[in-house]
């Protein structure tokens, strides 16, 4: 199909010989625990694919991001679920970079390394919503003389096992002890980080989704990232554009998935002309929804309506990957779904996009809400 075509084609001006790379491992190999594919995504200089050029990196627009995406969840859904990860997570922090004084000299330092030393970041975030700084932290933070000791843990957490970095959600004293929310940046070899096992799912299984836990982890106060009288809204806008990141991304790899099904659809000629175009006008009505919605955020929408836009992006097609990817499979047919598993395991691998929040029973009555001009919030 010529849209995941030019998905591949943007993934290859960034990442050379990538998807090659992965299409040489059978798909069972590549969805297993243990997969090579982090690795692989690693050697072929994934991680600075959202990072601002001035630190190494490609700095990619919204909609370049999303195709690359698409390109890697057709090949390997569980490597597009895991870098969603380092690639929001990314975009949050140099975001700040970005702005004069809003980080300490240490984590500006820290932000250099990450392209050249190939650094993958792991969330330790509650994934985001708008109108709140971070959700309610899963690690307690207790200062100690020169940082915090973290305890708690997070799961699942993709990347778990190839992590250089924990970017972790915290609480910590305020002025008055009222606790305020702050963001840890955590070694992966720091003493007291533990991975242990949790994801039992073939599906996804490679994205290596299993607990962080830490226990008594020492932070130095350099590499926590903090509010301040000067910059109250430090976290609102980390969290919102991080948000937005998040929903673009976790929904381009799984249509990636579902593009490769009806790819092979097309290609095979499978069912009738008047089936097989039903299947792509359903995929392309998402793809251009979702792309749209990139646009619009690469054109400068921001706040609650890039939010709101994203969210719509991302209904619409967790709408139409469930019903597409069924139809794809009855298309195939029986012998396709006898003789191997790698189509079936692709159509189930796009169902996990309504397990990402915000769920949609939680989003329905805000997004109303906002529709009918009130504010939107997600809390």
């Amino acid at each position: 199909m010529r849209s995941l075509d030019q998905a591949r084609a943007v993934c290859e001006q960034y990442h050379p010989g990538l998807l090659k790379a992965l299409e040489e491992i059978p798909y069972a190999e590549r969805e297993r625990p243990g997969s090579k594919v982090i690795e692989l995504f690693r050697a072929h200089g994934g991680v600075g694919l959202l990072i601002p050029v001035e630190y190494g990196g490609f700095g990619a627009a919204p909609l370049e991001a999303v195709r690359v995406q698409q390109a890697l969840g057709s090949l390997s859904p569980s490597l597009a679920a895991a870098v969603c990860m380092h690639h929001f997570t990314a975009a949050m922090l140099y975001a700040l970079a970005g702005q004069e004084g809003r980080l300490t000299p240490a984590q500006v330092e820290l932000l250099h390394q990450i392209v050249p030393q190939q650094k993958l970041m792991a969330s330790g975030w509650a994934e985001g919503r708008t109108q709140q700084n971070i959700l309610s932290p899963t690690v307690t933070a207790t200062p100690v003389g020169g940082g915090y000791r973290l305890s708690g843990s997070k799961r699942p957490c993709s990347l778990s096992r190839s992590m250089d970095l924990l970017t972790a959600s915290i609480a910590v004293p305020g002025e008055g002890g009222t606790p305020e929310l702050a963001v840890a940046v955590v070694p992966a070899d720091a003493p007291g980080l533990t991975v242990r096992p949790f994801w039992g799912n073939e599906l996804l299984a490679a994205a290596e989704s299993d607990e962080v836990r830490l226990e008594d982890v020492f932070v130095p106060q350099e590499l926590v990232v903090r509010t301040s009288a000067e910059d109250p809204h430090r976290l609102d806008d980390l969290q919102t554009a991080g948000f937005i990141w998040f929903v673009l991304l976790i929904s381009a790899g799984y249509t990636g998935a579902a593009a490769a099904l009806v790819d092979e659809v097309v290609t095979r000629g499978s069912g009738t002309h008047v089936e097989r175009s039903a299947l792509a006008l359903r995929h392309e009505a998402a793809l251009g929804l979702l792309e749209g919605a990139a646009r619009a955020v690469q054109d400068g929408i921001e706040g609650e309506a890039a939010v709101a836009g994203v969210l719509v992006a991302r209904y619409a097609v967790q709408n139409a990957l469930t019903e597409n990817a069924a139809q794809a499979l009855e298309l195939l047919g029986g012998m396709d779904f006898i003789t191997g598993s790698h189509h079936a395991r692709l159509a189930a691998s796009v169902r996990p996009l309504a397990f990402h929040p915000p769920a949609r029973p939680a989003a329905a009555e805000p997004l109303l809400r906002y529709f009918s001009g009130e504010p939107l919030d997600l809390a």
